[in-house]
């Protein structure tokens, strides 16, 4: 199972897009647990996940983020805005490194 963080503010709006995200990994076959937090639960948080992708209004952190994240080997990116504010739940996944289906399977 690939692990994905959401991380917002409060890690309330990204709930939506975390429903949606899980949907659009459900009818591709991917297996996948997605949780949202907020930017306050990151330290705690973070080590359980593969990846960890930033909400827009959280990007200014994305340096500090990434330098924590990265003594567990953790990568993290930010969200597109336009897909964010859309809630483009697939675009989210299409953007996500592992960039392929495969990729999520053999992390499993």
């Amino acid at each position: 199972m690939f692990k994905i963080m959401l991380c917002c503010s409060a890690g309330m709006s990204t709930s939506l897009l975390v429903s949606k995200m899980v949907d659009v990994a459900k009818e591709r076959g991917l297996p996948v647990k997605i949780d949202a937090y907020g930017v306050s639960e990151f330290d705690t948080q973070f080590p359980q996940y593969q990846v960890v992708l930033l909400g827009p209004q959280v990007k200014y952190m994305l340096q500090t983020l990434s330098d924590k994240a990265a003594t567990k080997g953790i990568p993290v990116q930010p969200i597109d805005m336009m897909d964010y504010g859309m809630q483009r739940g697939d675009k989210v996944l299409d953007d996500l490194d592992p960039p392929s289906p495969n990729s999520f399977c053999i992390l499993s």
